[in-house]
Order: C-alpha cells, then structure tokens, then sequence
C-alpha cells in the first residue's frame, strides 16, 4: 500500500539524516496519514488521508 494521501497526494519527502559529528545518512518524512470513513459519491467508503486534510474539511466524514 502507497504511502500516500487519497486526497492531496500527500507522499514521502527524503533527505539527510544529520549525526553531531555531522555524518549524513538518508532518510525519510512520512506523512501522517489517517484511515477515516469519507463519503464518496453518496457512499461510505475507506481512505489513507493526512491529518491535513481532515483538519482543513477536505474530507467528508462518513
């Protein structure tokens, strides 16, 4: 399963791990993902939403 918002697209971000002895490795931000029960076209239907999305009203709780 993506790891991704069904909404906005919402997906992981990569970029550097960073040590005191400033050593760089990679790593990943995950987005915070939530599944939720949104109404699609009149029905109930399970989604992966960012909190994002749920806090702005961009989905339709069912």
């Amino acid at each position: 399963m993506a790891k991704q918002c069904d909404i906005c697209g919402k997906g992981p971000l990569t970029g550097n791990k960073v040590s005191h002895a400033n050593n760089r490795t990679k790593r990943r931000w995950l987005p915070n993902l939530q599944s939720v029960r949104a109404r699609v076209d009149g029905k109930p239907r399970k989604m992966r939403v960012c909190a994002q999305c749920i806090r702005s009203g961009a989905v339709e709780k069912a």
